[in-house]
């Protein structure tokens, strides 16, 4: 294997990764790792993804300049930020997306040196629809994201946590909040009982029985705005419902002062993670959102039809419906939630 072998005293990287929120926040280890591998004084990092989720970026000290892109805007937006990236005369661009708009980004920014995150389609292809694994096992979508890097020399390593940091505005509304709802830090769960698709979300009725089995500590649930079916768990005293009112950067600093978290495969998930907070993960249907890190107690049901699909999006082809989902007991989580929280 031949390594890319630097000549500046300070190397300058793009990164480039749009989208999703989960797998953004995983990607906020590429820099860390760059950072640990390099030198902070030795490396300046930029880091080019969606405009609406920027905000997990600031603060962060191993990224120097986001870039932003509006994706609404189309190519005239593409072609004018490409322009302004060519003058940074990049030693380095690392594509840790690899999608149409990464592709054309490659194309029209110079550098020394382009690595890309490959899509193993075919993997993906045997896997989804003959059950077929080539994949490294146990499934992890840091791992995925960082094993790139060995292609400039790089060996595979998770960076400590924190990888998602916070101003002082974000940190006060929180304490503020938190000082309203007259609970204390560290002493609250956080619960996420939605997904970006349905058959990833943990059965309404297993979130009901694990919040009146946790009775005696504060749950606090986060959802997105269009997830209004969490309403239904206002019923509990020890519940402070916040769905929909904290954006992407105000979620992650509530589960920061969480004593420990429940979620489904999404994004929030990944915030935990990348927190160090102790965690639980229901993994049902989808593959490549798998967490990496030990703090994370993953529970998952084997069955000969999993992975139904790539993200989730089904459909269900077992003849008990979301089994994987509903087969993750309430008793179980419970159990496993009050060892990581002692």
């Amino acid at each position: 294997m031949t390594f890319f072998v630097f000549t500046l005293n300070t190397m300058k990287i793009l990164i480039i990764r749009f989208s999703s929120i989960g797998d953004l926040t995983q990607a906020l280890s590429i820099p860390a790792r760059l950072v640990e591998h390099y030198g902070k004084d030795n490396v300046q990092i930029h880091f080019l993804t969606r405009e609406d989720f920027s905000q997990l970026l600031k603060n962060n000290p191993s990224i120097h300049q986001v870039w932003t892109l509006n994706r609404k805007k189309g190519l005239t937006e593409i072609f004018k930020i490409a322009k302004e990236l060519n003058k940074e005369n990049y030693d380095l661009i690392y594509d840790a997306h690899n999608n149409l708009r990464s592709f054309i980004f490659r194309c029209l920014v110079a550098s020394k040196k382009n690595i890309v995150k490959p899509m193993d389609r075919w993997k993906r292809f045997l896997l989804i629809n003959f059950k077929i694994n080539k994949f490294q096992k146990p499934f992890s979508g840091q791992r995925d994201l960082l094993k790139p890097l060995e292609k400039i020399g790089i060996p595979f390593l998770l960076p400590k946590p924190p990888q998602l940091f916070f101003d002082a505005q974000t940190i006060q509304k929180i304490e503020t909040l938190l000082n309203e709802k007259k609970i204390n830090k560290n002493e609250y769960f956080v619960f996420v009982p939605s997904a970006a698709y349905p058959l990833k979300r943990w059965p309404i009725a297993h979130w009901q029985k694990l919040i009146s089995m946790s009775s005696n500590t504060p749950v606090v649930v986060l959802a997105g705005p269009t997830d209004q079916f969490t309403q239904v768990l206002n019923s509990f005293t020890n519940i402070i419902n916040l769905t929909g009112q904290t954006n992407l950067i105000e979620s992650a600093a509530i589960i920061h002062f969480a004593k420990a978290v429940v979620a489904n495969d999404t994004g929030l998930l990944h915030f935990s993670e990348q927190l160090g907070k102790p965690t639980i993960a229901l993994m049902g249907p989808a593959p490549f959102g798998f967490p990496s890190r030990q703090t994370t107690c993953i529970l998952e049901i084997e069955l000969k039809c999993r992975p139904c699909s790539k993200h989730g999006q089904g459909p269900c082809t077992n003849t008990q419906f979301q089994k994987c989902m509903i087969d993750i007991t309430p008793e179980q989580v419970h159990q496993n939630l009050m060892e990581i929280s002692t």
